[in-house]
Formats: structure tokens, sequence, C-alpha cells
């Protein structure tokens, strides 16, 4: 027989989870990607994708690209954003969106929050153990080049 969970943080709401955002962002090429070092914790000193918070009353798309054109100076005209998958965390109260684009022209970014850089997609590897994220980060990575690489998802 099937036991029911009793933990009462497990009975959440969806609609009263706190909303955060990941981009994964790919030069026009699609060659690189965009990271970023976490200067603060959680993970601080490790790499991982930009991204943030939702702020109440506002929709993830327009959150995504807040989030971006802050932590990058990447605008909504340089990239289209395509929601790729969403990561819920029952436990934490908290669902992590995320999305993933390609520059439409060569770029330049600074970030003022993270230092901001870009990381060859054929070294992302070797760069496993620096990923933040518990894995998440490099699952993410790893599907979406994979979608990429076998005609699944165009950027």
């Amino acid at each position: 027989s099937h036991k029911q969970n009793s933990n009462p943080k497990c009975d959440v709401k969806e609609t009263d989870m706190e909303k955060q955002n990941l981009i994964l962002v790919f030069d026009k090429g699609l060659n690189r990607m965009l990271m970023c070092k976490r200067s603060k914790a959680p993970f601080q000193g490790l790499l991982n994708l930009v991204g943030g918070k939702v702020e109440p009353k506002e929709d993830s798309i327009t959150a995504a690209y807040r989030e971006l054109e802050e932590e990058t100076s990447i605008s909504r005209e340089d990239i289209v954003l395509t929601h790729l998958m969403d990561l819920t965390y029952y436990l934490h109260g908290r669902i992590l969106e995320v999305y993933v684009g390609r520059l439409i022209s060569d770029t330049s970014v600074s970030g003022s929050e993270n230092k901001v850089f870009w990381l060859p997609i054929r070294n992302y590897r070797t760069c496993s153990g620096w990923l933040a994220g518990d894995g998440n980060v490099e699952h993410i990575i790893e599907y979406t080049v994979q979608l990429i690489e076998t005609n699944k998802l165009h950027l």
C-alpha cells in the first residue's frame, strides 16, 4: 500500500511558492554559454547561470528579462528567451523557472552582482565540480545542449 506523506510542508500549493529563475544564455554562434561566479551564499565561489527572484505580482517572462538585464546588461532586444522547464521544490516552497536563449547579435556583457563570463560549450564538463545548484545547473546545461545537438530545440 502507498503511504501518504504526512509532512505539512509538502502540502504547499504552487501558488504560494516563491518563484526564481535561471537563464541559460548562448552566444550568437552557439559556441559559448554565459556563466557567473557567485559572490555570496548560497554556492559562493561556484559557477552558476544568471537569474534571480520573480517579484510578487510580476509575470515570469518579464522577471526573466529583468533579471537578465540587471545581471548581464543583455536586454530584451538582444535575445529571445524560451521557457524550458520548471524545477519544483515542495519542501523549500520554491519553483525554479529555467529559460534559455541565444543572442541575436554579439553583445557585450557585464555583471555588477556577480562576475559574468563566457564559457566554451565544449569545456563545461570540465567545470562540473565547480557548478552551483547541487547538480541542477549541470543537468540544465546537459539537457539543453542535448536538445540543441539533436535538433529538438531551435534557438
